[in-house]
Formats: C-alpha cells, sequence, structure tokens
C-alpha cells in the first residue's frame, strides 16, 4: 500500500471510538506475531481523562533535552495520522507509515485466515500495533504512549509499560467507562499490572478517583509518587504550554522524569527546564493568527480554557463550536458561551458528530440570537467567523479536537494556495 492506500485502508475499519472492540487478546496476538516489537525499550504509559497529552509532550521534549532517542504515540491526530507516530520529535514519514501499515494489515489478514484471530484489528489496535512496530525499527531508547480510551482494554495497555502515569480523572465516555468517577478511575488504574515497577499520580480533583488508584497500587505491592506542587517547583519556572492548567501538567512529567532518571537515563536538571519550556502540543490553547485551538472536549477541558479565557483573553471572542454526541454539552456550554460574542454552530466530519441544530439547543437564554450562526461544515464556519468577528477579537475553535483538526487543515491549505 502507498500512504493513501494505507490511510484509507486503516479509516476503512471504522471509528476509533465507535468500532472499539473491549479486551487486549487482539492487540496481544497482533503484537506477537509481530516479534514483540514493545520488548525493545523502556515505556511509559500516561492514561487519564485531561492532560495525559500535555504530560507526554513534556516528557519527549525533556527526553529529547537530555539526548535520549524517543518514540511518542499519540491520538488522535490533527492534520495527518503520521502526527500518532513521532521518532525524535519528528512525525513519522508517509513512506514508512505505509510499509508498516501494510505490514501490519498482512499480518492481521494471516492472522484471521489461519484462524488465530476471529476478527480483523480494530483501527486502533493496528495503529498501536504501527506505532510499536515503528519505534522498534528506529531503535527508541524510550517510548511514551498516550493511552487512548479508559485503560484497562485500550491497546496501549498491550505494550506492558514498566512506568504508568495517571493524569486527572474527571466525567468523560461515561457510556464505556462507567457511569461514576470511581468506575472511571478503576477502567484507568487498571493500566498499572504485575509489570508495573512504578507509578506516578497527577493532581487529583476528586478524593475518590485517587483512592481508588491508590489502592491498585497497594494490590501490587507499588507505592507511587504522587503530585505535590510544593515538592518540585524549584525545578519548574514557566512550562512552554499555555494555562495554569499546564503547571500541574508539568509537574506530573517531573515525577515520571525522576523515575526515569532513577531507574534508567541520565536526566539533568537543566534538560528538565528547557524541556518544560520547549514542549508543543499542537491543538491546546495553541494560536495561529486570530485563530485560538482548544480542544476543550469535557467539563474539566472547558473549565481550564474558561480560566485562560478569564486571565488571558483581551478581546471579544468569535466561537466556533462543535462537540460529539455523547459529550455533557449542557455543561460546557453553560462554562464557555458566556465569553463568547458570536457562537457558530458546526458539525465536524465524524459520524459521532451532533447537528448544528442540536447544539444550538444549548444557547443561554439571554444570549442575541442575531449572534448565533449555524454553519454545516468547518469551511463555511471559518468563512462567517472571518466576516463577522471584531478587529481586535478571536477565534475560538473548541468542542472537539476532530474540529479543531479539520479547521486547522484548512486553514494550512489556504496558506499554501496563497
Amino acid at each position: 500500500m502507498n500512504f493513501s492506500e494505507a490511510t484509507q485502508y486503516l479509516l476503512s475499519l471504522g471509528n476509533e471510538v465507535e468500532a472499539m472492540k473491549l479486551g487486549l487478546e487482539n492487540i496481544t496476538t497482533l503484537l506477537a506475531a509481530l516479534g514483540e516489537p514493545q520488548k525493545n525499550y523502556v515505556k511509559v504509559q500516561v492514561a487519564g481523562t485531561n492532560g495525559k497529552g500535555s504530560v507526554c509532550a513534556f516528557l519527549d521534549s525533556i527526553c529529547r533535552e537530555a539526548g535520549i532517542k524517543t518514540g511518542l504515540y499519540t491520538s488522535p491526530h490533527l492534520v495527518s495520522i503520521t502526527e500518532r507516530v513521532r521518532l525524535n520529535g519528528e512525525d513519522i514519514s508517509e513512506q514508512e507509515f505505509a510499509r508498516l501499515g501494510t505490514v501490519v494489515r498482512q499480518t492481521s489478514e494471516k492472522l484471521v485466515a489461519d484462524g488465530q484471530l476471529g476478527y480483523i484489528p480494530t483501527f486502533f489496535e493496528q495503529m498501536t500495533a504501527i506505532g510499536l512496530l515503528a519505534f522498534a525499527e528506529a531503535s527508541v531508547e524510550l517510548a511514551i504512549l498516550e493511552t487512548g480510551l479508559g485503560g484497562r482494554y485500550d491497546a496501549v495497555t498491550a505494550a506492558n509499560a514498566e512506568i504508568a502515569a495517571i493524569t486527572q480523572i474527571a466525567l468523560d465516555h461515561q457510556e464505556y467507562l462507567g457511569e461514576t468517577i470511581e468506575e472511571i478511575a478503576a477502567e484507568k488504574a487498571a493500566i498499572i499490572n504485575v509489570n508495573t515497577r512504578s507509578v506516578i499520580v497527577g493532581e487529583q480533583k476528586h478524593e475518590q478517583a485517587m483512592q481508588v488508584i491508590l489502592d491498585r497500587c497497594q494490590a501490587f505491592g507499588i507505592v507511587p509518587s504522587v503530585f505535590d506542587m510544593t515538592v518540585l517547583s524549584e525545578l519548574i519556572s514557566e512550562p512552554g504550554l499555555s494555562g495554569r492548567h499546564q503547571r500541574s501538567n508539568s509537574e506530573t512529567a517531573v515525577l515520571v522524569i525522576q523515575s526515569l532518571k532513577d531507574n534508567y537515563f541520565n536526566i539533568l536538571p537543566e534538560n528538565i527546564g528547557v524541556g518544560l519550556k520547549k514542549a508543543k502540543h499542537p491543538g491546546r490553547l495553541e494560536f495561529q493568527g486570530k485563530f485560538l485551538f482548544d480542544g476543550a472536549h469535557n467539563t474539566a477541558g472547558a473549565e481550564a480554557l474558561r480560566e485562560y479565557l478569564d486571565e488571558f483573553a483581551v478581546g471579544p471572542i468569535t466561537l466556533i463550536f462543535g462537540a460529539m454526541k455523547e459529550k455533557d454539552v449542557a455543561q460546557i456550554a453553560d462554562i464557555l458561551f458566556p465569553k463568547a460574542e458570536n457562537i457558530i454552530f458546526t458539525q465536524p466530519k465524524n459520524s459521532r458528530a451532533m447537528s448544528v441544530e442540536k447544539l444550538a439547543d444549548f444557547l443561554p437564554e439571554k444570549f442575541d440570537r442575531d449572534k448565533a450562526y449555524m454553519s454545516e461544515d468547518a469551511a463555511s464556519a471559518i468563512n462567517t467567523a472571518r466576516r463577522i468577528v471584531s478587529e481586535n477579537g478571536i477565534i475560538l475553535v473548541t468542542g472537539s479536537l476532530y474540529l479543531v483538526g479539520e479547521v486547522k487543515k484548512l486553514l494550512n491549505n489556504q496558506n499554501r494556495d496563497r
């Protein structure tokens, strides 16, 4: 397969959330057939509701400053599927992605044909296999793995990471993970297992979540490193990622770094400071001209974005908003919509996306209906925003990382065409 064919094949396997199948049997069998690539390097797995992508970005930046050869696996992607697999700070090449995608596809199909698997591995299972195989072939020393959804049955967990980190846990994806904080925490804490050597626990706003994590650690005889803002403050000045919440994410990353330093690598204090400042995480409080992108797709994310806007937004906000059907749009709307001068509802190209008509139902009663717009797609939403935004205003794109990715791709194409 070439790159286009590999991408289309993976996408044909279905939406990475809707087509998800619970269980690690498929990915474990697939990795075994590929020669257990995940056994060739040290691994950190990061789970949580919010902040896990930022923690991964901080870790990757710090470790590269220390001269460690890194692989970074994240999801979802914004513009290109190659963003999910990064080698030493660079996206995997399209040619290499296509080659490894072909290997994983052929291996998957043979396993099904031989009766070793009952069905073709899912989009996320094959993507995870591509990432782990790419890291082995590139001879990385450390793989930083962002959990996709939950933890217990997430394909990333089959890598059996030596270090487990858990960021803030909040309500999200309840239809898959459970209705309560305790149930969701249990799913995420399940990345801790007999193969785990150390556990880092980030700041938790819910005591119930913390207790579930601590109980899981105790069950495996592990004493975790727990977030404490006062302990590590001397190592951190101002992290490169924007937002007050990034302070706790950077603290969590530094705790992971301490574990890596104690057990595997030579990492100097100056590597930590410089790495934190250089870290980048596209689509999270990221400015591009008048556009501000942030993938706030749940209540906790919306609260963090609102704090940032309250502190730093100086001009009127034109909000482009789209969300997935299962999200708590009512609470997100209560948090973010009052900050907007104009609101443009749109629908990302995703089978889980909520319609613009349904989104409009969440407008606050006091909001001026003349300043609410409905756009059928991201392109028309961009055009509307540019037409109505105040001269000193910003265009905030949020509610879904899928929407952020669509808008970024459209803007990048427009800039290339000029």
